[in-house]
C-alpha cells in the first residue's frame, strides 16, 4: 500500500508540524510524494524541520508561522498557503495539555489548553473547508486526538474536553461535508513519547517505564503513527469517513493512565504549580 507515489499530487498542511509527531507525520507524507505546508508558533523550528524534510525527500515544503489560537492569524496562514497552491489535506495536530487538579484550574489555565487544542483545530478546519466547498474541491481533515475521548482522563480535563469535542466535529462534518467530497477522520494515539508530551504529563520527572501498562509491552513508534496517518489521508482510505482509529497497544482497555496521580499530596501539587507558573 505504501508505494512511493501514494500521496503524489497532494498538498498537506500540518499544524504543529515542526516537532514530535507532527514532524514525523510530515516526513512520512513527503516520503510518499506529498508536498507540505508546516505551521507552528516558532519560525526557526519550522524552518529546521523543513530543511530536514527537503534533504530527505526533495519535496516542496512551505513554512508559515501561526498561532492557531488566533482566528485571524489562522485565516491569514491558510490564505498564504492557498495562494501558492490549493491544500488537499489538513492535519490538526497542534495542541496543549498539562496535569492539574481540576478544581484548582483558573479560567486562564483552562483556556491555555482549549484555545490551541479545540479552537485552533476548529479555525483551521473552517478556513480550509470554506475554500474546498467554494472551489468544489475534495479535501480531507485528520485530527490527532487521544484515548481520553473514550475513557476520559483525570487531571487533564480541559484536554479531554477539547479532544472529545473535536471527535464530535469529525463525526458531524462527516455527514455534513461528506456529500461535498470532504472526509473527516481522526487518530487516538496512546504512548508515543516525545520530549514535549513527557515533560507535561510526567511533571515529577519519574523514570517509570511508560510501557509498563501497555498490553503489548511497549510504547508506540513514531513511524507506526505516521503510517496510519498516511493511510487515512490517502485515496486508499477514500471510504473511511467520520471514524477515529485508536493506536495504543490496547492501553485504553486497561486504564485511562492518570490514576497514579490520585495519591499525590498537596505539597506535590503545590510544587508542580509553582514550577509551571515559574516557567511562564
Amino acid at each position: 500500500m505504501f508505494e512511493p507515489g501514494l500521496l503524489a499530487g497532494k498538498r498537506v498542511l500540518v499544524t504543529g508540524g515542526g516537532t514530535g509527531l507532527g514532524e514525523a507525520m510530515a516526513r512520512r507524507f513527503a516520503s510518499l510524494g506529498a508536498s507540505l505546508v508546516l505551521s507552528g508558533r516558532r519560525a526557526q523550528v519550522l524552518d529546521e524541520a523543513a530543511a530536514r524534510i527537503r534533504a530527505e525527500s526533495g519535496v516542496d515544503v512551505q513554512t508559515i508561522p501561526c498561532d492557531v489560537r488566533d482566528a485571524d492569524a489562522v485565516e491569514a496562514m491558510v490564505e498564504a498557503a492557498w495562494s501558492v497552491a490549493p491544500v488537499d489535506v489538513l492535519v490538526n495536530n497542534a495542541a496543549a495539555t498539562f496535569v492539574a487538579r481540576t478544581e484548582r484550574l483558573s479560567a486562564r489555565a483552562a483556556d491555555a489548553v482549549l484555545a490551541p487544542t479545540l479552537h485552533g483545530a476548529l479555525y483551521c478546519t473552517l478556513a480550509l473547508g470554506r475554500r474546498w466547498i467554494d472551489a468544489g474541491r475534495r479535501g480531507t481533515v485528520l485530527c490527532i486526538l487521544s484515548t481520553s475521548t473514550i475513557t476520559g482522563r483525570a487531571f487533564t480535563v480541559p484536554s479531554a474536553m477539547g479532544k472529545s469535542a473535536l471527535l464530535a466535529m469529525v463525526r458531524s462534518l462527516a455527514v455534513e461535508w461528506g456529500p461535498k467530497g470532504i472526509r473527516t477522520v481522526a487518530i487516538a494515539p496512546g504512548p508515543f513519547p516525545t520530549p514535549g508530551a513527557t515533560g507535561q504529563l510526567r511533571p515529577d520527572g519519574r523514570a517509570e517505564d511508560p510501557a509498563a501498562r501497555v498490553p503489548l509491552g511497549r510504547v508506540g513508534r513514531q513511524d507506526e503513527l505516521a503510517d496510519l496517518a498516511a493511510y487515512l489521508v490517502s485515496d486508499r482510505a477514500a471510504y473511511v469517513n467520520g471514524e477515529m482509529v485508536t493506536i495504543d497497544g490496547g492501553l485504553h482497555l486497561r486504564t485511562s493512565g492518570a490514576e497514579d496521580l490520585l495519591g499525590w499530596t498537596d505539597a506535590q501539587w503545590d510544587a508542580l504549580r509553582a514550577r509551571r507558573e515559574g516557567g511562564r
